[in-house]
C-alpha cells in the first residue's frame, strides 16, 4: 500500500510538471504564497526568465519580473528579499513588497498586470508567449 500511495504521488508530481513543461507557461499555485517572495524560472531561447510572486499585506497576489526596470542591462539587476524589502542586486535600491506589481518605473521590478496573465481558483499563469515578449530583459542577467 505504501508504494501505490508514493507511486501516485509522483504521478502526481510528473503530471504537474509535464503540463508545464508542455505549455512553457509558467503556473504559479496560489497555495504556496505568503509574504516570503517565491521564484519561478523557465528558458526561452536559451534565456534564464525569472518571475517573482508573493502575497502582499492586503491579501493579493502580486507579481513581477526579477529584473529591474533600470539596472536588467547589467544583468545584476535582480532582487533578493530581505525582510518587507526587495533588494536589487546591482543599485541596491529597497523595494518594498507591497509596492510590486503596482509601481512602474524607476528602480523597481518590472510587473505583470492582471492584462498579461491568467487567474482561476487556484493558480496564476503567465503565458509562455508574454515571457517570450520579455525575453531581452534577461539577455544579460547573471543570477
Amino acid at each position: 500500500m505504501k508504494i501505490i500511495k508514493l507511486t501516485a504521488f509522483a504521478a502526481a508530481l510528473f503530471l504537474t510538471s509535464q503540463i508545464h513543461a508542455a505549455t512553457g507557461d509558467i503556473v504559479i499555485p496560489k497555495d504556496d504564497m505568503s509574504s516570503t517572495v517565491k521564484f519561478y524560472s523557465t528558458q526561452i531561447d536559451g534565456i534564464k526568465i525569472e518571475v517573482l510572486a508573493l502575497k502582499a499585506s492586503d491579501g493579493t497576489i502580486r507579481t513581477a519580473f526579477n529584473t529591474c526596470q533600470i539596472c536588467y542591462g547589467s544583468g545584476r539587476g535582480y532582487y533578493r528579499q530581505s525582510g518587507a524589502v526587495l533588494i536589487c542586486q546591482n543599485c541596491g535600491n529597497r523595494f518594498m513588497l507591497d509596492q510590486v506589481e503596482k509601481i512602474k518605473g524607476g528602480c523597481n521590478p518590472v510587473p505583470i498586470s492582471a492584462k498579461n496573465k491568467k487567474e482561476d481558483s487556484k493558480n496564476i499563469i503567465i503565458s509562455r508567449d508574454f515571457l517570450a515578449k520579455n525575453k531581452e530583459l534577461f539577455r544579460n542577467w547573471r543570477r
